[in-house]
């Protein structure tokens, strides 16, 4: 019985409809057949009509498995050359995209990068033989040639060839593979500096697509900063041919008697390492020499510095901007090539719910069936029981919505028995009352002048660490009980889903556990004496309370994601510098060097305790050289450590230590760069917006009401899909509400939405004006006036034939050279249409090709 209020007799009208469709389903042409189904026998020409039937289901389904390939490129922002161009590309293409697969490709790429570990120089006790790490090697890389075995395969040689980055690969591992080749012959390392590029094998990984963006987006900022470190090198050779005339005769100076000297300590000096020690022997030869660095410091320092950091801001800030429409643009390219793929010929302009679904069974395989009709129906707005193209492009916002049935007062006990459902909605009242917070941060602040003064109680005691009896308190003891109270009573009234799913509900949680910990610390007394410095960590939950504190942990939680591929890029650019440095200083001892200079002190060894031990900063194994590369980094004395490599080694491996320096400043910048320009998108959004903190804003939401029709044909697998229940109107009871966390993208789009609109238009006038470009097409002057009929039927006739071969020269596939060709905007003659078209002589001496409509989609 319908509970719903509706007309039984409108809901079986509607039920008989959708079986009669359902029936006759297996007759929906497509409008066009994609490169999956282009080899397949036409359905139209199978006289069997059992054989047609199955034909066309298997058309369909290549149809639906294509168009979620070009959901998933459009998502992922993969160039569209290199889509799957025939059937028999489409297995290397689904094993190239199996997440086994892609770990697979992962740990070869991490264990390879781990062997510098075992090679020479070793780390101790993790040294190999040179066959065993030989032979790991020759298996990471054979394991990363697979990929480009497999890319080959459903790439073709012609688009393998074209792509930079898979070009790039092929050469490394052509040059690495040789190089273990020869090790393993002569069971020998030899000098491997090409170790240094085995970062891009990680790069090259699916998982490190963040990584990838990052550095292209470092290398498309270059240009600009290059500029400025051209302009900062130059100023900075000016200074040091001043400085060499001024101080070169002065004997105390040791730092300008050579145009290299003079040179290398002006370029320490904008480190500020050796200020203002280059200083004080000009400086005591006459007062008027501290003008000199002065002025140096304050243009290149303070002033060209900064302006670089400006001009990294600036390009970093515009290329985001840029990504955003780019990425923009091509998912709604790939949303055009998949719509096209899923009409009929019978209405070319809309997608009907099956086809839809039976795209997102590909698109997003571990979903339910009720979950691909609400993600239909929160994206049909217009009511119509089809998609139109526009309504379609927000596949991508309903693909991420995690559906649930709404409820009572949207409380998670709401289905609990009584009298527990009441107990439950108390508690949920209370964790959601404002001043239940108020209270929590009187009990946070005074546990603040709690540790405080046990801390100033201790420290003014002078007692050892080690030795001090910290017995738990009664006062420290309820303070932690009230946070695990407080954790407890906001996870039963809320839920777990709801708690855990909020990051500062997860942050006082684990600041709870770390308390928690700390009062075991406390307990246990000696044994666990160190884990009372975990304290402090409760005091954190301070930063809820100010906006501004809120803005800044807020812009550290949107920025997780990205600063864990920023920190990748840097462990790339150390892994590659750590590699150039132990092949170049392997043998390089420093204890006791550099007798009679300035930093002999640094590097003293000796047993009446005048150790400098600066000699432990060296390239004897790759952790080490990381150790190393992050004091260079910091940039404090790191000129001592130059200074003892250049004296031992030789003088030119200044240019290694000022090339990593120069590196480092230019990711650091833009580092810097990066987090300033997000934390200012932070509060410019929330201004726009009119918010008080953008977690107001962080989910994005949708509801979808359901009828007792509605939901009984998305929970009955056989039941028949329609959306007939949408275009009547059909009144429902079920309330399904998603939700899904907004990313960054997402916030871009809304905080740019006027320049949204703005694309959105060029794209639509774009459109058009191929839609009326081809519509020209369609009269054009009779270049055969003398020709019989059954001529110009049999010309029709091979037109099919020729035009898939003419349509794109290098291959069957569709061409892809521009965002905005007809292709891309969803308009394209299609030349595996199996309607066949025919021409009528009109009487103005003109020939219209009837049925063209049938070759080009106008999706």
């Amino acid at each position: 019985m319908n509970n719903s209020g509706d007309s039984p007799l409108l809901s079986r009208e509607i039920w008989t409809r959708g079986s009669e469709s359902h029936e006759n389903s297996d007759e929906d042409v497509a409008n066009e057949v994609g490169n999956m189904g282009f080899d397949l026998p036409d359905p139209s020409e199978c006289f069997n009509q059992r054989i047609q039937q199955v034909s066309r289901r298997k058309q369909w389904k290549l149809n639906y498995q294509e168009a979620s390939i070009f959901l998933e490129e459009g998502q992922n922002n993969d160039k569209f050359n290199t889509h799957p161009q025939s059937h028999e590309a489409l297995p290397a293409y689904e094993v190239a995209h199996n997440h086994w697969f892609y770990s697979l490709d992962l740990l070869a790429a991490v264990l390879v990068m781990l062997l510098a570990a075992c090679e020479r120089p070793a780390v101790p006790y993790m040294q190999l033989p040179v066959g065993v790490h030989g032979s790991l090697e020759m298996l990471c890389l054979l394991i990363l040639s697979l990929d480009l075995g497999i890319r080959m395969k459903w790439l073709g040689c012609r688009s393998f060839f074209q792509h930079r980055r898979t070009i790039i690969k092929t050469l490394m591992v052509l040059l690495m593979l040789t190089e273990s080749i020869i090790v393993l012959v002569r069971q020998e390392n030899h000098f491997r500096v090409t170790r240094a590029l085995r970062p891009f094998f990680l790069m090259h990984t699916h998982y490190c697509q963040g990584v990838r963006r990052i550095t292209r987006q470092i290398m498309q900022s270059l240009p600009p900063i290059l500029d400025m470190i051209v302009l900062l090198l130059f100023f900075m050779l000016i200074f040091s041919i001043l400085a060499f005339y001024l101080f070169s005769d002065i004997k105390e100076d040791g730092n300008f008697q050579t145009i290299q000297e003079s040179f290398v300590s002006l370029f320490v000096l904008l480190t500020t390492s050796n200020y203002p020690d280059v200083m004080m022997p000009s400086y005591y030869k006459s007062r008027f020499y501290a003008l000199f660095f002065i002025v140096y410091l304050s243009l290149e320092l303070y002033f060209l510095m900064n302006l670089l950091l400006a001009v990294v801001y600036d390009s970093f800030s515009n290329l985001e901007k840029s990504k955003v429409k780019s990425l923009f643009f091509h998912k709604h390219e790939g949303c055009m090539h998949a719509f096209r793929l899923l009409v009929t010929q019978e209405n070319r302009h809309q997608v009907n719910v099956k086809h839809f679904i039976g795209m997102m069974e590909f698109f997003q395989p571990n979903r339910t069936r009720k979950e691909y009709y609400l993600m239909f129906k929160s994206l049909n707005t217009s009511r119509s029981g089809t998609l139109s193209n526009e309504e379609f492009f927000r596949v991508y916002d309903v693909a991420r919505l995690k559906w649930t049935l709404k409820s009572e007062a949207d409380i998670w006990s709401s289905d609990f028995p009584q009298p527990f459902r009441s107990a439950f909605k108390g508690l949920h009242h209370f964790a959601t009352w404002k001043y239940f917070d108020y209270f929590i941060y009187i009990v946070i602040a005074g546990n603040f002048l709690w540790i405080l003064l046990e801390t100033i109680s201790i420290s003014t005691s002078s007692a050892v660490m080690e030795k001090y009896n910290f017995a738990s308190s009664w006062i420290s003891i309820s303070f932690v009980c009230t946070y695990c109270v407080e954790a407890v009573i906001k996870m039963l009234g809320r839920g777990p889903r709801d708690y855990f799913t909020s990051g500062w509900d997860v942050f006082d949680f684990l600041v709870t556990a770390v308390s928690v910990v700390g009062v075991f610390g406390e307990i246990f007394e000696n044994s666990f004496y160190y884990v009372i410095v975990l304290r402090p960590f409760r005091l954190l939950r301070l930063f809820k309370v100010k906006r501004r504190y809120r803005d800044v942990l807020g812009t550290l939680f949107l920025l997780f994601s990205k600063l864990i591929s920023l920190s990748i890029c840097i462990i790339n650019v150390y892994y590659f510098f750590a590699i150039i440095g132990m092949e170049l200083f392997l043998n390089v001892d420093l204890k006791n060097c550099c007798i009679n200079t300035s930093v002999e002190s640094y590097y003293r060894v000796s047993d009446s305790g005048d150790t400098g031990y600066y000699y432990l900063n060296n390239f004897e194994n790759i952790f080490i050289s990381g150790v190393t590369l992050f004091e260079l980094t910091v940039v404090n004395n790191w000129y001592i450590i130059m200074e003892g490599f250049a004296h031992v080694y030789s003088e030119w491996v200044r240019v290694y230590f000022m090339l990593f320096y120069i590196v480092m400043m230019v990711v650091m910048n833009i580092v810097v760069a990066f987090v300033l320009e997000s934390f200012m998108f932070r509060i410019n959004y929330r201004r726009q917006m009119h918010l008080d903190t953008m977690d107001d804003d962080d989910v994005y939401r949708e509801e979808v009401v359901l009828s007792e029709n509605e939901m009984h044909m998305v929970n009955v697998l056989s039941c028949p899909l329609t959306g007939d229940f949408i275009a009547s109107g059909e009144m429902g009871q079920y309330v399904f509400k998603g939700e899904s966390q907004r990313s960054r993208e997402d916030f871009s789009l809304r905080m740019y939405r006027d320049e949204v609109e703005e694309w959105g238009k060029q794209l639509q006038e774009a459109r058009q004006d191929t839609i009326n470009s081809i519509e020209m097409r369609r009269f054009r002057q009779r270049p055969n006036a003398g020709t019989s009929l059954e001529d110009i039927s049999s010309i029709g006739r091979g037109s099919r034939m020729s035009s898939a071969s003419e349509q794109c020269p290098e291959s069957p596939a569709p061409c892809f050279k521009s965002s905005l060709t007809p292709a891309s905007l969803g308009v394209r003659d299609n030349p595996h249409s199996s309607h066949r078209a025919s021409m009528d002589i009109t009487d103005n001496g003109t020939q219209q090709v009837e049925g063209l409509d049938s070759h080009v989609s106008y999706s």
